[in-house]
């Protein structure tokens, strides 16, 4: 089946969030399809549990803290997060999932669930690997070093170049990623900027977190970054809604489009900044506690994946505070 083409941004839109999209239909979600640090370990849970705690202190313990977490999938991380939060904060912790897909099944009574993020937020705001399927149009420059947008067929991924960039987009361009020699590729990163500036704005005290791959401005890939994934394998970014449709943020970009103060650091020193380390138990605790031996050795396999700098590790944690410092240093 072949149709018109069109510009990539339209192409994600229909193929991630249209009616039988990949985000938003399908009984397993994206997790039957790829692995991200929320499904790798429970340490990672663990840091953000901690990270909340450091902002409910900074914060003084307001009577409601909010945790929102934005593209929460199908609320793995909430679930997780749900039993140590209620333990450290109590009835205060009121935790909202964001998701273009309807509420799971089995979720937990307490877990709000909505398409929008809710304003007058006082807490935290998650967004882990949401801004990277966040649409965006994609373009390239010509043989003659004129800057075109990539048109795409949805269901076969063929490509061709149509007409020039518009305004808002050779400004962004100008600012973030500038293309000049013939064949190379930028992803326009403008929609995720607004999509992250509106979700910020929607907090009122407290920190706002963005963890996803990316690049700044010194480092940008030539041909870009846009691929696939499905059933845990990379595959041609086909937006025909059966697979995910990715490109690695401009963390740069989305950072300062918030006017908040902000730390952007890698996922590995975020975790480490928060006490999850890979570091080996002592041999000597294999013969005085095996049982402990093997659980710590287990815990620092788990903590080295997730603090893989070719891996994991290698993710960028945008931190913003609002009405606060950010609570990690930068690094």
């Amino acid at each position: 089946m072949t149709g018109r083409r069109v510009g990539w941004r339209t192409a994600m839109q229909d193929a991630l969030y249209g009616e039988s999209g990949f985000f938003t239909s399908g009984a397993a979600g994206p997790a039957g399809h790829f692995r991200t640090s929320v499904h790798a370990s429970p340490l990672f849970t663990s840091a953000l549990h901690h990270l909340i705690g450091k902002v409910d202190a900074a914060l003084r313990h307001p009577p409601r803290f909010d945790v929102v977490d934005v593209g929460a999938g199908r609320g793995e991380l909430l679930t997780a997060l749900h039993p140590l939060l209620a333990e450290s904060l109590g009835s205060r912790a009121r935790l909202t999932g964001v998701e273009a897909a309807p509420r799971p099944p089995g979720l937990d009574a307490s877990i709000g669930w909505r398409r929008d993020v809710p304003d007058g937020i006082v807490g935290v705001l998650l967004g882990t690997e949401w801004l990277d399927n966040v649409p965006l149009d994609v373009a390239e420059a010509d043989r003659d070093g004129r800057v075109r947008r990539v048109l795409v067929e949805p269901y076969t991924g063929a490509e061709s170049l149509g007409g020039p960039v518009d305004a808002a987009d050779a400004f962004w361009l100008a600012r973030w990623w500038p293309v000049r020699s013939p064949g190379e590729r930028a992803e326009i990163g403008w929609p995720r900027d607004v999509a992250w500036a509106d979700a910020v704005s929607a907090v009122r005290r407290g920190c706002a977190l963005a963890v996803d791959y990316g690049h700044v401005r010194d480092d940008r890939p030539v041909l870009g970054t846009l691929t696939g994934f499905r059933a845990g394998r990379q595959v041609p970014p086909v937006p025909d809604g059966g697979c995910d449709v990715t490109a690695h943020v401009a963390v740069d970009a989305a950072a300062t489009a918030t006017g908040s103060p902000y730390v952007l650091l890698r996922q590995r020193a975020a975790l480490h900044a928060l006490g999850v380390s890979a570091a080996r138990p002592p041999l000597d605790q294999a013969g005085t506690d095996p049982a402990g031996y093997l659980r710590a050795l287990s815990r620092a396999g788990a903590a080295a994946e997730l603090t893989d700098a070719a891996g994991l590790g290698g993710h960028w944690w945008l931190l913003h505070g609002i009405g606060m410092d950010p609570p990690l240093p930068q690094r």
